[in-house]
């Protein structure tokens, strides 16, 4: 056999291997990733917290164009109107620990308001009303956000106790007519977006010290 046979034989032989090199390899690499994903999950928790937040507070900027082209007459002042027994849209907390339990909270306390302004709003508008589906889709994604919350905060501290929906009953306005009703509903929306809002701007606070503990486990892994 001639040396330009043995070459061809080679490198026929060299092309799959390296083929299977490089699968290995990326392989590997992925592995290693996922491993590394896997121990900070609070890295992989506050993306979707984060995605789901914009989310929200997208629909709720949604919400409250539709709310007010629904109510005839005067309907750029109403949300200007102060009401009593809103949730506040500020987050308390000085540790991170701290106001994500407060925003887990707030988000409780709007539950009981989306239900009365809802109710109201049956009453106000035809059942074909566009506002009313999108009230529905901004209870259920509330509620989605609040498990959300919980999951996020169990991911990042995982020794401290689970959150726990909030006991008591909520204070809610007393009867009201129909400017009221139509009033009230313009600030629990408005009050809601003002704090998800807040929600999105403590969340991203977060990023720079979650990032930091992804890059030191991958810094771990690779290195």
């Amino acid at each position: 056999m001639n040396g330009h046979v043995k070459s061809m034989h080679f490198q026929q032989f060299m092309e799959p291997a390296a083929t299977l090199l490089s699968l290995l390899l990326v392989m590997a690499v992925d592995s290693t990733r996922t491993v590394a994903a896997s121990r900070n999950p609070g890295y992989n928790s506050l993306q979707q917290t984060l995605k789901l937040t914009r989310l929200v507070e997208k629909e709720s900027v949604d919400v409250i164009k539709t709310y007010k082209a629904s109510q005839g007459e005067m309907s750029e002042l109403f949300c200007k109107v102060s009401v009593n027994d809103v949730p506040d849209s500020n987050i308390s907390g000085l540790e991170p620990s701290e106001w994500i339990l407060s925003i887990f909270t707030h988000l409780q306390a709007f539950f009981p308001h989306f239900k009365r302004v809802y109710e109201q709003q049956t009453d106000l508008q035809s059942p074909t009303s566009p506002l009313l589906a999108e009230l529905t889709t901004v209870s259920i994604r509330s509620m989605s956000l609040a498990k959300r919350i919980s999951s996020f905060y169990q991911s990042l501290f995982p020794n401290l106790p689970v959150p726990e929906p909030a006991g008591g009953p909520t204070t809610l306005p007393p009867p009201q007519n129909v400017f009221q009703q139509k009033v009230y509903g313009c600030v629990v929306l408005k009050t809601y977006k003002e704090f998800l809002s807040n929600v999105s701007q403590k969340l991203r606070t977060l990023k720079p010290k979650v990032c930091r503990r992804r890059m030191q486990i991958n810094k771990f892994f690779f290195f």
